[in-house]
């Protein structure tokens, strides 16, 4: 019997010390209260520090916690619960709080029934309640995170069958409902019928694997609605039963919409809708390699007068042509007929199974269509008119450029014989100028800048009445060394590159070319370097990432680079060289408006273009000394520029009876050859260079 008493007393106050049970016994009749020493020791103190007083655990409990704990005590003493049971925070010594679970009861009653004796245990349960709060700290970001991302939650029991939506799933469905558990079909009454099989297939592929399953897929809501779905899909066993397939669902019908419209981008024109060069290019050389479709009739159309069009009408007029151009040319074409614009004012049409009746018929179509294109009630004149150009393809070994050449060619042969009309390419009519000779010319450009004879050139930009050291501006040119050694000139090989297509990559190449090899002395402030800019260039909307990346390869700054812009490669890309320069300012790189005046429109783009500076086209120039309507020209540009804050440049400067005569004017800077020669770059980023580490008195 000695030894029950000890195990029911000794080894059950030795259990509770192991297991840090701290034991509460309270005396009713009496108010005393005894605390264990585990209870004490649970909150950091010693056997004698603490008054075992009733209300002990009490003044130590947290104060938002006391009235539950009360009344925990006081619902169990008047016979409501059948046990105390309480969460609560009692103040350790060092003064932080301990979480505790409070349980106990009433242990002794008298005849009555009447609560004598209460006796519990507390628990620390500090750590659990730190866990769940870092997992409720994890749960609210995940939630924060779904509800940012719009997904939905979902899973559905093997073994019951029954599928439970969260709120944001049924609201993607368009599914009213108070509850998640859905119907058992619901799901596959919503599947598009053509992607049916592929999404429930996907949805039984978890069960094979354990990685997770990436589906997409269409519904139809009850509004007849098409919405995109995808869905991430992963089995999660249980022991108990089959498990179940957890999944996600988010609405990407946008993200679809967006990639449709970028990938119609990608090779479709901005502003007529029609296929760009680089579509039309890609579907010419399938139907020439398969050679299925033979003869495939390829037009070259040039619009003929569209440049007056801009001129007096404005760019808005133009872009109305454009695009009632390039309604007329798909309305007259057959189904399995194709056109892209080519650039600015042109287009080319591919026609398969066509034969030289039927190519006729068709531009007699086209040029109808042209000439009655809307033009908008600011156009004055009605007349807009095309040349095109017919070339028959029969031999799978012609080339893309080979086709457009020929083509092209019997174009410039129908602007020769009056405009307003088409011809049809002969082989022994091809012009020298153009035709195959220029596409031999555009190839021959391509392999220049891989081989190293594409040259670059520089022509400095003078304040004029002062050594160029005060300016040292430069505009970057470029020299194409023909495969006998011959000097091409620019006004050879650089319109064949817009006609072909290469002036954007042309003009890549200069700027990458210049910056890697002089970027040190653009950091330097040796010099200043000027890129003129191709219409194809600036309607590139992967410019600008393609500029920020050679400026930061060369470590030059944006101050030090400036970027011409002609009036003829703005009027028919007005939007993107209003973009250009929008981009260009606010990285601090120079704009110039080049050949101004020349146009009809230059003060509109003056007016729209925050330009830092603007040079006056040379015809204007050449002949200052002798025609008074160009120094009245000349005095009106400077005097609207000076007003707009605009440094003016005057272009072709040959003559020392020009530069006087510019002087006088006011004229801040002059360009030409009486001033400097265009000679390689690489000469005068030397001279440049030598001169600004020169002390000043010995600068010459």
């Amino acid at each position: 019997m000695a030894d029950d008493k000890t195990r029911n007393g000794e080894f059950w106050a030795l259990a509770l010390e192991r297991a840090h049970l701290g034991v509460w016994d309270w005396d009713l009749r009496s108010g005393d209260c005894f605390y264990s020493p585990m209870w004490s020791q649970m909150l950091g103190y010693g056997e004698g520090e603490l008054a075992m007083t009733s209300d002990l655990w009490l003044r130590l409990t947290h104060p938002d916690d006391r009235e539950q704990a009360v009344a925990s005590g006081e619902r169990h003493l008047a016979g409501q619960t059948d046990s105390i049971e309480t969460e609560i925070r009692l103040k350790h010594k060092d003064g932080h709080w301990v979480w505790v679970l409070d349980r106990g009861g009433v242990v002794e009653r008298d005849a009555e029934g009447r609560p004598l004796r209460v006796m519990g245990v507390q628990t620390d349960i500090t750590k659990q309640k730190e866990a769940e709060a870092e997992l409720e700290q994890v749960n609210a970001r995940f939630r924060l995170a779904l509800a940012a991302s719009g997904t939905g939650i979902w899973h559905h029991d093997l073994a019951t069958r029954k599928s439970y939506w969260d709120a944001r799933t049924r609201e993607i469905f368009g599914f009213v409902s108070d509850t998640d558990e859905v119907p058992r079909d619901l799901w596959h009454s919503y599947l598009h019928p053509d992607d049916r099989d592929a999404a429930e297939l996907a949805h039984l592929a978890p069960l094979q694997t354990s990685d997770v399953v990436a589906s997409q897929y269409r519904i139809i809501r009850r509004d007849g609605e098409i919405r995109h779905i995808e869905s991430l899909l992963r089995f999660i066993a249980d022991m108990q039963s089959s498990g179940q397939i957890l999944g996600t669902v988010r609405d990407i019908t946008e993200a679809k919409r967006r990639e449709h419209e970028l990938a119609h981008a990608a090779h479709h024109d901005a502003l007529t809708g029609l296929l760009n060069r680089v579509a039309f290019d890609r579907l010419l050389a399938d139907d020439i390699a398969t050679g299925r479709q033979f003869p495939l009739a390829v037009f070259y159309i040039d619009l003929d007068y569209f440049k007056a069009l801009n001129d007096f009408a404005g760019h808005a007029a133009g872009d109305l042509a454009l695009k009632s151009v390039a309604e007329g040319i798909l309305g007259c074409l057959p189904s399995s007929a194709h056109a892209a614009r080519l650039g600015g004012d042109e287009f080319a049409l591919l026609v398969p199974d066509c034969d030289a009746r039927q190519a006729e018929r068709l531009a007699g179509a086209v040029l109808a269509a042209v000439r009655n294109a809307d033009l908008g009630s600011t156009a004055t004149s009605r007349k807009l008119a095309a040349s095109v150009g017919i070339a028959f393809i029969e031999d799978r070994n012609t080339t893309v450029v080979d086709a457009l050449a020929c083509a092209d060619d019997a174009c410039y042969a129908a602007k020769a014989a009056g405009r307003n009309r088409f011809a049809v390419f002969s082989a022994g009519s091809a012009s020298g100028s153009g035709g195959l000779n220029a596409a031999r010319l555009a190839a021959d450009t391509v392999d220049a800048m891989e081989d190293g004879r594409l040259k670059l050139f520089g022509q400095e930009i003078h304040r004029l009445g002062k050594p160029w050291q005060e300016s040292r501006q430069v505009e970057v040119l470029a020299r194409l060394v023909g495969r006998s050694g011959k000097l091409i000139q620019p006004g050879e090989f650089i319109p064949v590159a817009e006609r072909f297509g290469i002036a954007s990559r042309l003009d890549r190449w200069i700027i990458r070319t210049a910056l890697s090899l002089h970027g040190p002395a653009l950091k330097s402030g040796a010099l200043t370097l000027g890129f003129n800019l191709s219409a194809q260039t600036l309607s590139d909307p992967q410019l600008w990432d393609f500029v920020d990346a050679a400026i930061d390869e060369a470590g030059a700054p944006h101050f030090g680079i400036g970027f011409e812009i002609t009036e003829t490669a703005a009027v028919t890309n007005f939007g993107a060289a209003e973009e250009f320069v929008r981009k260009a300012r606010e990285r601090h790189c120079r704009v110039s408006l080049d050949d101004f005046g020349a146009g009809m429109s230059s003060f509109e783009y003056l007016r729209r273009f925050p330009v830092d500076q603007i040079k006056i086209d040379g015809s204007f120039i050449e002949h200052i000394a002798q025609s008074r309507f160009d120094r009245e020209i000349v005095s009106a540009i400077s005097a609207i520029a000076k007003s707009l804050g605009c440094s003016v440049v005057a272009e072709k400067v040959e003559r020392q009876d020009t530069l006087e005569i510019l002087q006088e004017m006011g004229v801040a800077f002059g360009q030409g050859y009486l001033l400097h020669r265009p000679e390689p770059l690489e000469a005068i980023v030397a001279r440049a260079t030598a001169q600004a580490i020169l002390p000043v008195g010995r600068r010459a």
